[in-house]
């Protein structure tokens, strides 16, 4: 397999992370959407990533359709999403919030990266910072109920734990965000980024900041 897309994009990370711990082995295209757009075209229309190219050449789209696959792929036992009922609820509900404070956090990203200062529309960005903000206040309400639980949903780590790093993460550098109003959220975030299955997948992420 071959996963196109660079590691500082959440949607891209989580599929690595994913892949690394269920032990599937792909190669990796570290593909700029900026710089490689047509070259990811060719796989994807959209020019969006992550894309992972399957052995026989069938290119799938869009991180939650990837994920999915892989954990048809992994079989019900070792699936990162649980199969079914309130675990499986529970951690569906904490991808969207990480998913949704991830997108806007890319809004506010887009706003300062792709427009000049004068034409940026304060109002926008700080809906977006809020929307953010309140994505990441239901995260931090799930890890405090967590406690010393090692992980959010179960007993081992799943899609939720992974998601919620990789998100927060990019929140935090992008932003850029620094979690000092969610600190069990913080620090659980910590722990996993200290795991080298998520330190191997870590780049920083960098755009001006003014």
């Amino acid at each position: 397999m071959i996963l196109i897309g660079m590691f500082d994009s959440p949607f891209v990370r989580r599929v690595a992370v994913s892949l690394d711990v269920l032990g599937m082995p792909f190669e990796h295209r570290d593909w700029s959407v900026g710089r490689d757009f047509d070259r990811i075209r060719a796989y994807s229309p959209l020019g969006r990533v992550p894309v992972l190219v399957l052995d026989d050449d069938e290119a799938l789209t869009e991180s939650a359709v990837i994920l999915d696959y892989l954990d048809e792929v992994a079989g019900s036992q070792r699936a990162l999403l649980p199969a079914h009922g309130a675990a499986r609820r529970q951690a569906q509900r904490l991808m969207g919030f990480a998913t949704g404070a991830v997108e806007k956090a890319l809004h506010q990203v887009m706003e300062r990266v792709f427009r000049p200062a004068d034409k940026r529309y304060a109002p926008w960005v700080e809906r977006c910072n809020a929307q953010m903000r309140g994505a990441l206040a239901v995260l931090e309400q799930a890890c405090i109920e967590a406690g010393e639980r090692e992980w959010l949903v179960g007993d081992a780590m799943s899609q939720a734990d992974i998601t919620l790093a990789c998100c927060t993460t990019y929140a935090r550098d992008a932003v850029p965000h620094d979690l000092a109003d969610t600190p069990a959220l913080a620090a659980r975030v910590a722990r996993y980024e200290a795991l080298p299955v998520f330190a191997n997948r870590y780049v920083p992420f960098f755009a001006p900041t003014t």
